[in-house]
């Protein structure tokens, strides 16, 4: 009885990696570097925390599996996961601590190769959805031109110099003198 423990914790560790492997939204952040420069630790210190959190736990509830989730994800990684995914990682993980207890190894065995799997493939996704260098200059280029038409319009209350910079739109003209740095100096008239 005492092997069938061991075991079935040791399996159970192995389905929260698969789990959370397979997780696109902490591969994201960890792709990413959400968590800073040791995003790939905190992901790894990640599963020992849900591992230990069952483990020392009796009978939690998915709601609070989600929420320990939801913890984790905002305090090492600054995200907040909005897609509802949380929820269906903190079943996942809930069946397999239940099937590990109840000696149903084959079906938490599958699982896992499922997930590892499931955690190829998420990788290869992201790698694909990363713009390329050549995209990105493209979008500022787009960015900046939006950015010049929005700055000219009347309702705007900030006016752009010829160097591109933005400062306060100036107030209603009374006479203008231009400047070398291309900004207009608006004056009132003498009285």
């Amino acid at each position: 009885m005492a092997a069938r423990c061991v075991d079935s914790r040791v399996l159970f560790g192995e389905a929260v990696r698969a789990v959370l492997g397979s997780w696109p939204v902490l591969q994201i952040a960890v792709e990413n570097g959400f968590g800073g420069p040791h995003s790939q630790e905190k992901a790894e210190w990640m599963v020992g925390a849900i591992d230990q959190y069952f483990n020392s736990n009796v009978d939690l509830e998915q709601y609070e599996v989600e929420d320990s989730i939801m913890g984790m994800m905002n305090d090492e990684f600054d995200t907040i996961v909005e897609d509802g995914s949380h929820s269906l990682v903190a079943q996942q993980l809930c069946l397999l601590y239940s099937q590990c207890w109840q000696g149903d190894t084959a079906a938490v065995q599958e699982k896992i190769t499922q997930l590892a799997q499931k955690k190829y493939d998420v990788k290869a996704k992201v790698q694909e959805v990363t713009p390329s260098d050549d995209d990105d200059d493209e979008e500022s280029s787009d960015d900046k031109e939006e950015a010049m038409d929005c700055e000219n319009t009347p309702s705007s209350s900030y006016a752009a110099s010829a160097s591109g910079t933005l400062g306060p739109s100036p107030a209603p003209k009374k006479e203008e003198e231009a400047e070398d740095d291309g900004w207009t100096v608006v004056c009132r008239k003498k009285k």
